[in-house]
């Protein structure tokens, strides 16, 4: 078995549009590297598939519920909601043109070219923030996992996402009674009460225990209706 301390190998390395990003095999994990920052990797995926089922939780029981998620990320936000049939549409978009190759052609499609493959799925190339004040698509629920949470984003730009008008432009493409689910690194209680300010009910966060340090956490919202 490979060792933990294995020095990682990079398998691509690109400049985006939005800095370099990096895949690298560290043992037996993928992990993705933005701008010199730790995103994500292989290891868990526990509040990934936690992002996905607790918004689909907190819907009303609607048929088929459409769900948009917010990044592409290592794919296990995407593979989880493919492979629960009561998921209607998905669309997932990724403004990385790098992490959409990884998947198609890359050592990432290992997870979700089964997701990849299923009718449900669109993949749009599109920065998020300009998808949700542009697009004319609605949806049931919206799963964001774009950063390591509302405090500490991959990109200056990014923040303006979780602020008043970043989340106005999210309930925007939500149904009425709709859910966001927000992945973060640690729980936000600021996060929380910028979301009650927003005009979102029946906010809370459910949190997944970590080996160390502060647990990850879900942030989750209703847009009223």
């Amino acid at each position: 078995m490979t060792a933990v301390y294995d020095t990682p190998v990079v398998l691509d390395r690109r400049e985006g549009p939005y800095g370099e990003v990096v895949l690298r095999r560290h043992g037996v994990l993928l992990q993705i590297i933005a701008n010199g920052c730790f995103l994500m990797d292989t290891s868990d995926g526990r509040s990934e598939r936690l992002l996905v089922d607790a918004a689909r939780a907190a819907l009303d029981g609607r048929a088929a519920p459409a769900v948009l998620i917010g990044g592409l990320g290592v794919g296990f936000s995407l593979a989880h909601a493919a492979a629960d049939p009561g998921w209607g549409r998905i669309t997932v978009v990724e403004r990385e043109p790098a992490v959409i190759d990884w998947h198609r052609d890359g050592p990432l499609a290992e997870i979700s070219a089964g997701a990849l493959a299923d009718p449900r799925t669109t993949i749009v190339r599109a920065d998020l923030l300009a998808y949700v004040n542009e697009t004319s698509d609605t949806f049931d629920a919206l799963c964001l996992d774009i950063d390591n949470g509302p405090g500490w984003t991959v990109t200056e730009d990014n923040g303006s996402l979780y602020s008043p008008a970043g989340l106005a432009a999210c309930a925007r493409v939500l149904r009425p009674g709709g859910v966001l689910a927000v992945w973060s690194a640690e729980p936000s209680p600021e996060f929380e009460g910028t979301l009650r300010n927003a005009g979102f009910q029946q906010v809370r966060t459910e949190e997944v225990p970590v080996a160390r340090g502060v647990p990850d956490a879900v942030h989750l919202a209703v847009r009223p209706g």
